[in-house]
C-alpha cells in the first residue's frame, strides 16, 4: 500500500475496538481469539494477525484491513460461497459434535500433525470424519507444516484409505513440499500450499517451483483482496480461499475474495465463525446449507462492549496498530 493511499492513524483509532472471543474448542493452540476492528468509509473491517507475528508481517494484514474498509470490493461473480467444516485436533469421539456446527457442509478440513497429537490419533480423527460424512463427503487434512518429509510420506500413506481430497502444507518449506509431492504423486493425492504462499517473501515461489497442486489463499495475510486476486491470476493454479479464524467481519473480506475469483473449484475455508463461542455481530457469517453469503458485516456496539478485551490487551493491540501503520507509512510492507 502506498503512503498516499494510507488513511491517517487517527482515522483508524477513532473507531478502533479490540475484542477477545472465546472459542468453542481449542484451536491452533488458543482458547480465545483476539482481533482489532475499525470502521472505514466502506464499512467495518478487521486487523487480526496472530500475536506471534512480527510487525513487518502484521503490517500486511493492516494493509488488507484498510483496503477492505476504504475501497469498494471487486464486482462479485457469485453471491454464495460453499464452505468446508473445520475439525480441530480433537479426540475422535468429539468429531460428530464439531461437524454439527457446520450444517450442510459436504467437505471437512481436519487438523493433523499438532505437536500434542500422534499419527494414531490423527488417523482416528480422520476415520471418525469419514464415518460421519459417509463415502460422498470430501475430506482434506491440514498439517500446518508439522511433518518432515519422511513423516509426511508415512502419514499420507496412513491417511490415504480415507480418500483424501488433498493434503495441505504437509511440510514447512517449498523444497520439502516439492519433494513430498514427487514421492507421493503416484498416489494421486494433491498437495496444497498455505504457509508457503502467505508466509514467504514471494507468494508465487511455490507455484514456480511446481511444489504444489493448488494454493490456499487468504485475503488478510496477502495484503487484501486485490493483491490476492493478482497472485491467483499469476500463479495459474486452482485455489481455495480460506480464513485465519476471523470474526464475521474478517470472514466477509474472505467471502468477497472468493466471490471475485474467476474459478472456484473447491469449497472454501470460510465457515470458521462456527468455531467461535461469541462474535461481533448479530448477523454472523455462519454456514447454512453448506455455504455463506457474500456481504459486508456490521459490528454491533453491544457485542463489541460485551466481548471487549481487557485494558492491557487493548493497549497492546492499539500499540501494534500504531507500529504497523508506521511500517506502511515507511513503505516497507
Amino acid at each position: 500500500m502506498s503512503a498516499d493511499a494510507l488513511p491517517p492513524l487517527h482515522d483508524l483509532l477513532a473507531t478502533a475496538r479490540v475484542v477477545a472471543l472465546p472459542l468453542v474448542t481449542r484451536f491452533r493452540g488458543i482458547d480465545v481469539r483476539e482481533a482489532l476492528l475499525f470502521e472505514g468509509p466502506e464499512g467495518w473491517t478487521e486487523f487480526a494477525p496472530f500475536a506471534e507475528y512480527d510487525d513487518d508481517e502484521a503490517a500486511t494484514w493492516l494493509a488488507a484491513a484498510i483496503d477492505f474498509g476504504w475501497n469498494p470490493a471487486p464486482p462479485p461473480r457469485r453471491d454464495r460461497i460453499p464452505v468446508n467444516a473445520t475439525v480441530p485436533a480433537v479426540d475422535a469421539d468429539e468429531v460428530p459434535a464439531v461437524l454439527e456446527r457446520f450444517p450442510g457442509c459436504r467437505t471437512a478440513k481436519v487438523k493433523v500433525a499438532a505437536s500434542d497429537q500422534t499419527l494414531d490419533r490423527d488417523v482416528a480423527r480422520v476415520r471418525a470424519v469419514r464415518d460421519a460424512m459417509g463415502p460422498e463427503g470430501r475430506i482434506r487434512v491440514d498439517a500446518n507444516g508439522g511433518w518432515n518429509i519422511d513423516e509426511a510420506e508415512h502419514a499420507i500413506h496412513a491417511l490415504a484409505p480415507f480418500d483424501l481430497e488433498y493434503v495441505e502444507q504437509p511440510c514447512p518449506t517449498i523444497d520439502e513440499l516439492a519433494e513430498i509431492r514427487a514421492r507421493t504423486k503416484y498416489m494421486g493425492i494433491p498437495i496444497a500450499a498455505d504457509e508457503s504462499v502467505r508466509r514467504v517473501d514471494d507468494p508465487l515461489a511455490v507455484a514456480a517451483a511446481r511444489a504444489a497442486d493448488l494454493l490456499v489463499v487468504k485475503a488478510a495475510p496477502l495484503g487484501g483482496i486485490r493483491r490476492a486476486l493478482d497472485i491467483v491470476e499469476r500463479a495459474g493454479l486452482p485455489i481455495v480461499v480460506s480464513s485465519a479464524l476471523d470474526t464475521s467481519v474478517g470472514l466477509a473480506m474472505g467471502a468477497h475474495l472468493a466471490a471475485a475469483v474467476p474459478t472456484l473449484e473447491y469449497d472454501c475455508g470460510l465457515g470458521t465463525a462456527s468455531l467461535l463461542a461469541a462474535d461481533v455481530t448479530t448477523s454472523p457469517l455462519l454456514p447454512t446449507d453448506g455455504a455463506i453469503d457474500v456481504r459486508r458485516v456490521d459490528a454491533d456496539p453491544a457485542l463489541l462492549d460485551r466481548n471487549g478485551a481487557d485494558g492491557d490487551r487493548t493497549a497492546w493491540w492499539l500499540a501494534r496498530l500504531e507500529r504497523c501503520h508506521a511500517v506502511l507509512s515507511d513503505g516497507t510492507a
